[in-house]
């Protein structure tokens, strides 16, 4: 499959980004991406995410000098009905603040880079809910730096120097957003359950971006209406400045979209520049009590990593076991157990891990599936709550867990997104309302990175937290 890579058309040759930044800045319409887990932040920085969307609140963010900002959902961790009712909440709220403010904006539905998410439904309740009658809605889920791509209309995942199809992946037998097609014009019939045919879904290929450029891809898009789906073809960010660029023509000339994407396109979207990796004394607290790891996400890679992680020396593992959290009369001792243990390590200057055990317990049907994640998350907040020492750093593993934990275990409801530690994991930096002010917080997909990246990153966190210990 590498050859699909080798391939390929060059890119279009001219260097858009700086025409690019000049076209965001004169529409100056906000772009609002309502996430439905915390991971998307991570390929944008010196903006900020919310946990709620007040009116109050929307029309602060519309009216700051920042192009863009995030509102977390954390959607992906309920069931259709309620992700529905919160995109209709933050639509409603929305549409206010734009009016008592006198702002224009487009709304990104940020979602997951294989596939996994409400889809249609989120969508099409803000196509419903926005109020406007939207021409199209873009399908662009290739995350560069977690190397997602898309090529010819199907999507990929580069592993090993080979492009797999990410319907051959884990990631495609997800219990409650599994999927059958690579292919996204099948994979949008799949989901959309026949009522969007693959043939009907327009495809805007590297070809169209790389030997066309802006104009014929600007034409293509000024063809949609109705609502027509359209899947982008993305490998580089080269191809997303070429299709943003035609895209915002398009705008300009009176045409209104969604769009359905994973984290790659916001950056260019909102015009925000690229920004070196954050290194590790930069996110170290001023604290030399130990570091602090949540591992709430259950996928295979998650759980690789997670057994590198307990292969460092010094390393505290608490396990949370699945089996006794949803036993009620087993419940609280087991919670307590875990923060006692927590508190005790971090509070020696140890680095603790509390996960949660790898055995899913499974349950009849997707909204089974749901529940049982739910309470897995509740126990683990309950431990984050119970830890009363401010750890030298803090990273939470899996996007629901770390939706939870900042949400419901530090009381976060503004963060500002700092940057990225390594290559597709970000960084916040919590808000003054949050029980830890100014900690930074390390958000960590559960699909991001080899199996050593959280060793690797916690070893370099330890590292650097002895240095400085010695230099003071």
């Amino acid at each position: 499959m590498k050859s699909v890579i080798e391939k390929l058309p060059d890119e279009w040759p001219e260097d858009l980004s700086n025409q690019l930044q000049v076209q965001i800045r004169h529409t100056g319409k906000k772009v609002v991406v309502i996430d439905d887990d915390p991971t998307g932040t991570q390929t944008v920085h010196g903006i900020n995410v919310l946990t709620a969307w007040s009116v109050a609140m929307l029309k602060e963010e519309l009216t700051s000098d920042r192009p863009a900002f995030y509102l977390l959902s954390n959607s992906r961790s309920v069931p259709l009905e309620k992700a529905q009712e919160m995109n209709r909440e933050i639509a409603r709220n929305l549409n206010q603040a734009a009016r008592d403010v006198g702002c224009e904006f487009v709304v990104v539905s940020r979602s997951d880079s294989t596939l996994r998410g409400h889809y249609p439904g989120e969508v099409d309740t803000l196509a419903e809910s926005l109020g406007g009658r939207f021409d199209g809605v873009f399908i662009i889920p290739a995350f560069i730096e977690g190397n997602r791509v898309t090529v010819d209309s199907t999507h990929y995942i580069l592993e090993n120097n080979h492009l797999l199809p990410v319907n051959e992946t884990e990631f495609a037998k997800d219990a409650t957003f599994g999927y059958l097609n690579a292919d996204l014009t099948a994979w949008v019939e799949e989901k959309t359950q026949g009522r969007v045919r693959a043939e009907a879904v327009m495809r805007i290929t590297l070809d169209d971006l790389r030997k066309g450029g802006p104009e014929p891809v600007e034409q293509k898009i000024l063809e949609m209406k109705g609502g027509q789906v359209s899947v982008v073809d993305t490998v580089t960010y080269r191809d997303l400045e070429v299709f943003v660029t035609a895209l915002i023509n398009a705008e300009e000339k009176g045409k209104h979209f969604l769009y359905r994407t994973s984290a790659s396109f916001v950056r260019v979207r909102a015009g925000i520049e690229d920004k070196p990796l954050l290194k590790a004394d930069e996110i170290l607290s001023e604290s030399t009590n130990g570091g602090l790891t949540v591992i709430g996400s259950y996928v295979p890679r998650s759980t690789r990593q997670l057994e590198e992680l307990l292969a460092l020396p010094d390393i505290v593992a608490s396990e949370l076991r699945v089996e006794r959290i949803l036993d009620p009369q087993m419940r609280e001792q087991e919670i307590k157990e875990n923060i006692e243990k927590a508190n005790s390590a971090i509070t020696g200057k140890k680095d603790t891990v509390i996960y949660t055990s790898r055995n899913l317990v499974s349950s009849q049907g997707r909204a089974g599936e749901l529940g049982i994640g739910e309470k897995v998350s509740a126990a683990l907040v309950e431990c984050m709550r119970g830890i009363t020492v401010c750890p030298s750093y803090l990273i939470a593993k899996g996007g629901i867990t770390a939706s939870d934990i900042a949400v419901k275990g530090l009381d976060v409801c503004k963060a500002g997104i700092r940057g990225q530690i390594i290559p597709g994991v970000p960084v916040w930096l919590l808000g003054e309302e949050s029980r830890y002010p100014g900690l930074s917080y390390v958000v960590f997909p559960g699909n991001v990175g080899d199996d050593f990246s959280l060793a690797n990153l916690t070893a370099d966190l330890n590292k650097r937290r002895a240095e400085q210990g010695a230099d003071n």
